[in-house]
């Protein structure tokens, strides 16, 4: 008998008669893989839940806690998804258009952890840019990040940029680690408690994998060689899925991103450029452009080296992009709603016909 506690889980509510509990630890297509009381289960979506939600980020992702009905000579079916204490999600610009704007929808990437684990390479690749973007969306999850430099072997020093992430996202702990020579592993251990999730986020071949393998002291996941030409690895990681470590604590490893698109991040813009939004309640016209206005705080601040000029722009940026999905997302949810009334009203008419 398994302890699902070990797993995270936590009795909010009752299962229902005829139901369990389990931790979905694998995503496969519409496979998923739950760890449950009674062992490792097989389970797909039982029919009523495509009726009981609205959208598909509301669909089980791999951490996510479920009431399923346990089979043990096949395939279990999950009836129940349990409420989310902490997510990750990304702007999914892959949809088809729909009305006037092609369709940008919310991509669950992993549920229900603490601590996100922003890698970045120490090769070429490196750009303080896109740990910020990742720390945006992280701090809209409900998770703590880490940022985890890795590949701290291939360079013969790693204080500059250890320093410029520092520097960056002040009060957010940065480790520079090498999987290979597993210096840096040991200051792990503080996230890597028992009971205790963390989720892998990071481009594909920054080496997340590798981080995996040697903390679990086995290869669990396959990773090809390095490129000579840029450094990168070139693992094979194609799912999410969630393995547990010998210290007990879970990591949910995720393939690589090429992109993170901001979905939904308003607080975690607020919460990372709080300097900016202080400055900006200072200015003496409350629609100041930050442009050439007087009384500009901004201006002010850019002015005499206060606020540094990158700092301001990845503003500009993260608030200009989250602005443009969530007005996407906005006209999709409003027509889908539009959509579902019309429905209703056509189906009250066709009821009331009836004899």
């Amino acid at each position: 008998m398994i302890d699902l506690k070990q797993y995270g889980y936590i009795e909010a509510e009752t299962p229902p008669i005829g139901l369990i509990p389990g931790r979905v630890t694998e995503l496969q297509r519409d496979q998923y893989t739950v760890i449950t009381e009674q062992g490792e289960v097989t389970a797909v979506l039982k029919g009523a839940f495509y009726h009981s939600v609205g959208t598909r980020e509301e669909f089980p992702c791999v951490g996510d806690f479920v009431f399923l009905q346990y089979n043990e000579s096949g395939a279990s079916r999950i009836a129940k998804l349990l409420p989310r204490r902490s997510k990750f999600s990304r702007a999914d610009y892959s949809g088809h258009a729909a009305g006037y704007a092609k369709t940008i929808l919310e991509q669950v990437v992993a549920t229900n952890f603490d601590y996100v684990f922003i890698a970045s390479s120490l090769n070429w690749d490196f750009k303080v840019s896109r740990i910020m973007r990742y720390l945006t969306q992280t701090r809209q999850s409900g998770g703590q990040p880490v940022v985890i430099l890795t590949k701290a072997d291939l360079i013969p020093d790693f204080s500059t940029p250890l320093a410029e992430v520092q520097k960056t996202a002040p009060g957010v702990p940065v480790h520079a680690v090498s999987s290979h020579t597993r210096s840096g592993l040991d200051e792990l251990s503080e996230y890597l408690q028992p009971g205790k999730t963390v989720v892998f986020l990071g481009m594909s071949g920054v080496g997340k994998s590798s981080l995996l393998n040697a903390l679990m002291n086995q290869d669990v996941m396959t990773v090809k060689g390095i490129r000579e030409a840029d450094s990168r690895g070139r693992h094979t990681t194609t799912h999410r899925q969630l393995f547990m470590l010998p210290s007990g604590a879970m990591v949910i490893d995720t393939p690589g991103m090429r992109e993170l698109g901001l979905f939904g991040a308003d607080d975690g813009i607020s919460a990372g450029f709080h300097d900016v939004e202080d400055l900006i309640t200072q200015c003496r016209f409350s629609d100041c452009r930050h442009q050439t206005e007087p009384g500009c705080a901004v201006l002010v601040a850019l002015a005499d080296g206060s606020l540094a000029p990158e700092h301001w722009e990845r503003y500009l940026v993260q608030k200009r992009e989250n602005k443009f999905v969530d007005d996407k997302t906005g006209y999709l949810i409003n027509k889908r709603a539009w959509q579902k009334s019309i429905a209703m009203q056509h189906k009250g008419k066709k009821g009331g016909h009836k004899k």
